[in-house]
Parts: structure tokens; C-alpha cells; sequence
């Protein structure tokens, strides 16, 4: 579902962005940002077997409001054929209908990386659209046709936000829930599910320390028997970014 080889040049990219390399004009500008995480988690699930992940990315935004990227992170979802890097291609359009409603449009790409031969590929896309009232919410709903590789259709809805407090504190909470088609269920053996967190940040410039609380309603060894990579987690993240 979610890679080490590919992770140590994206990183180097995002270092090297997120170190001041900034083109930022009318028209044009580039930002990057590195992450160290205690757990990558992911709609409530750990893509990391509850370990720490190394995560970064770089995003170029163009007038008016369209915006390229990509991000990756390395993952373990605890089986020694499984790959052990994401990395992500997105690209979308934001737009200020006034100044309180904002959408967004966008399109990515999860690909994995490391996998051993004749694994099957768990690469997918995923449209997503964001509907949002400045400091109040954003909705998103995000549809894959062919979720993680496995021939079925899922879509995720959640409803959040981010608050800023004030001299770079701020808190922000979200819950959402994972729909899957009827293939999912039946041949992968794929469930609805909820999730939800929670979390508070403070910002120091280009430094963000953030601290989430993220749980879901599904058995903690939902996907492989003593694991618990759905079970709730409190993550510790240190992120630079310009």
C-alpha cells in the first residue's frame, strides 16, 4: 500500500529546498520541506509499522492558483516483500472564491518502490476535491478507482481543519471515513471504516514541532495478526520547510 533506495535523493531534494531554495514572484514559486515522524500514519493506519519515518517533498505553484509536487516517505507494512518507499506525484488548481470559501481540485499519484519481484504493484491514483471556509472547515472527498492495485473503488470523506492561535501555536482535528466498493470487501476483504485525530503545533519560522493524536474503529490487528497498525498512536513530528 505504501519505500529506502529512492528516499535518500528525494530527501536530498527536499534538504536543499527547504534550506532556502525559494523562487518566489507573481507568477511563480518553489517551496520544500523535510520531516523526521515517529509514526507515519495515514488515515488513521500506520504505513510505518508504528516506527519513525524519514518524509519530504517540494511543490512548485504557478499563477493562477495551479501547483505541481511530489513527497515521499519510507514505509513498512510488516511482511519482508513489501516495498519500503512511497512516493507521491500530485498536481491541482486552488481557488479563492471570496475571501472566506477556497477550492481545490487536484489529482495524485501513490507509487511504491522495493518491493521484491513478482510482488504485485499496490500504484494508484486518487482525484480529490477540497471545499473550505477560512477558520471554520474543510471538507475533502477523495475518489481512487482502483485503490492500492487491488481492482476496486474507494472514497474517503473527512471534515477538518487547522487553527492558528497566535504567535505560532495552533490546533487542528479531523474525522473521516474510508468507503469501499463491494470487490474490496468481498475479495480483499476491505471494511468502512472511521478515523479521527487530533493534534496541536508550534512554529518557529521554518521550524514546526506538532504532536497528533490519531485513532480509527477498526480492530488494532485489522490487517495482520500481531500488528497493530490501526490502533490509536499519539505522533511526535519535527518538520522544516521554507
Amino acid at each position: 500500500m505504501m519505500n529506502r533506495k529512492l528516499l535518500t535523493a528525494a530527501v536530498a531534494a527536499s534538504l536543499m529546498s527547504g534550506a532556502g531554495f525559494s523562487q518566489a514572484e507573481d507568477e511563480f514559486a518553489i517551496s520544500g520541506n523535510v520531516a523526521l515522524t515517529s509514526d507515519y500514519r495515514f488515515r488513521g493506519i500506520s504505513q510505518s509499522d508504528e516506527s519513525a519515518a524519514i518524509q519530504g517533498g517540494f511543490d512548485a505553484v504557478f499563477a493562477p492558483g495551479f501547483y505541481i509536487g511530489t513527497w515521499a516517505s519510507n514505509t513498512n507494512f510488516g511482511y519482508q516483500a513489501a516495498p519500503d518507499i512511497e512516493i507521491d506525484f500530485y498536481g491541482g488548481w486552488s481557488y479563492d472564491i471570496n475571501e472566506t470559501f477556497n477550492t481545490d481540485l487536484s489529482y495524485i499519484y501513490y507509487s511504491y518502490y522495493g518491493a521484491d519481484a513478482g510482488e504485485p504493484s499496490s500504484n494508484y491514483g486518487e482525484f480529490i476535491a477540497k471545499f473550505g471556509m477560512t477558520d471554520i472547515a474543510v471538507l475533502t472527498v477523495a475518489y481512487a478507482d482502483d485503490y492500492s492495485g487491488l481492482g476496486g473503488s474507494a472514497t474517503y470523506v473527512n471534515l477538518g481543519n487547522s487553527w492558528d492561535l497566535g504567535k505560532g501555536y495552533s490546533i487542528n482535528a479531523g474525522f473521516g471515513r474510508t468507503f469501499q466498493d463491494s470487490s474490496l470487501e468481498n475479495n480483499a476483504g476491505l471494511l468502512d471504516y472511521n478515523d479521527w485525530n487530533v493534534g496541536f503545533a508550534k512554529n518557529w519560522g521554518i521550524i514546526t514541532v506538532a504532536l497528533n493524536y490519531y485513532d480509527t474503529d477498526l480492530p488494532s490487528d485489522y490487517f495482520q495478526p500481531l500488528r497493530d497498525e490501526a490502533s490509536d498512536a499519539v505522533v511526535l513530528t519535527f518538520k522544516i520547510s521554507n
